[in-house]
C-alpha cells in the first residue's frame, strides 16, 4: 500500500519540470541560515515558525488562514524565521502564501515543499524564498548533491532534513550546514518525540541543527535546547494557538549553550 510520502512524491515528481529555469540568484535574499546562527549565538533557541493550512494526516488546521496576518503575529512573537507550505495538493498551501508572508514581515522565509528537480530550486528563488528544503529520504544521493549545490548557485539556503544517522551521514556528505531532524515518519507520519534528543549528539561541530516536528510546548523547546539544538520549527502548535505571538514568545525562553 502507498504511504504518505511515495504519494506526495508521485505527484510532485509527475509534475516536475526537467529543465530548469535559468539560475538566477535571488536578488534579495535575507539569510535564513545567517538568522539562526545570530539567535543561536546569544544563547537563545530560535523559532523557525511555520506557516500551515492542513495536514495529509490531520486534515485541516487553518484551512482559511491569512498569511500575512499569521506572519506578522510570528515576527511580533520573537521568531526567527517563517516556513511555509507551497504544496497545494496535500498542505493547502501555494506559492501566494509565501509571497504574502514575506511581504508583511522583515523574517527570512524557508519554502516548505517537496524538492524534487532542478526547477524546484529555481522557482523557490524566484518566488522569493530564501530557503529551500531538501528532504533526504526523498532524494538520491546524486540529487541531493546536486540540488545543494543549485541552491548555493541561486543564493537560498538549503534545509538538509534527516530522520536518522545513516541520512545524517548522506547530508553531511553534500557539505550541508542547516540540517534539520524531522521526528515524524515522512513513511507513517507518526512523531517520535525522542528522536531529536537521541540524534543531537551525532551533529558535529559547525552544524546548525535544526529539530523539526512533534514540539508541543517550551518544556520540548528546552529539552531540545539543552540537547544542542539552535532552532525548532514548529507548525501545528503555533497554527492552533489562540495567541500565536504568545506561542513564540513562549518556545524562545528555552536558552541553550553558545553556537560552536
Amino acid at each position: 500500500m502507498p504511504t504518505y510520502l511515495d504519494r506526495i512524491l508521485e505527484a510532485h515528481r509527475a509534475a516536475a519540470i526537467e529543465a530548469p529555469r535559468e539560475p538566477t540568484p535571488h536578488p534579495g535574499a535575507r539569510g535564513f541560515a545567517a538568522r539562526l546562527r545570530d539567535a543561536a549565538a546569544g544563547g537563545e533557541i530560535a523559532v523557525i515558525a511555520e506557516i500551515k493550512r492542513r495536514s495529509p494526516s490531520k486534515g485541516d488546521l487553518d484551512a482559511g488562514l491569512d498569511a500575512a496576518a499569521v506572519a506578522a503575529d510570528y515576527e511580533r512573537g520573537g521568531a526567527a524565521c517563517l516556513s511555509v507550505l507551497t504544496d497545494h495538493a496535500f498542505f493547502g498551501g501555494s506559492a501566494e502564501d509565501l509571497a504574502v508572508a514575506r511581504a508583511a514581515t522583515s523574517l527570512p522565509v524557508l519554502r516548505k515543499d517537496f524538492t524534487v528537480c532542478e526547477a524546484d530550486v529555481v522557482e523557490a528563488a524566484a518566488m522569493g524564498a530564501d530557503a529551500v528544503l531538501l528532504i533526504v529520504a526523498a532524494l538520491s544521493d546524486a540529487e541531493l548533491a546536486r540540488f545543494h549545490h543549485l541552491a548555493g548557485e541561486v543564493g537560498v539556503d538549503a534545509l538538509v532534513e534527516v530522520h536518522d544517522e545513516a541520512e545524517l551521514e548522506r547530508a553531511l556528505v553534500v557539505g550541508a550546514t542547516l540540517i534539520g531532524v524531522n521526528q515524524r515518519d515522512l513513511v507513517t507520519f507518526e512523531v517520535d518525540t525522542r528522536r531529536a534528543l537521541r540524534m543531537a549528539a551525532a551533529m558535529p561541530a559547525g552544524v546548525v541543527a535544526v529539530a523539526e516536528s512533534g514540539i508541543a510546548g517550551p518544556d520540548d523547546a528546552a529539552a531540545l535546547a539543552e540537547a544542542g539544538y539552535h532552532a525548532v520549527l514548529v507548525g501545528e502548535t503555533l497554527i492552533r494557538a489562540g495567541d500565536r505571538a504568545a506561542a513564540v514568545a513562549a518556545l524562545r525562553t528555552a536558552r541553550r549553550r553558545t553556537l560552536a
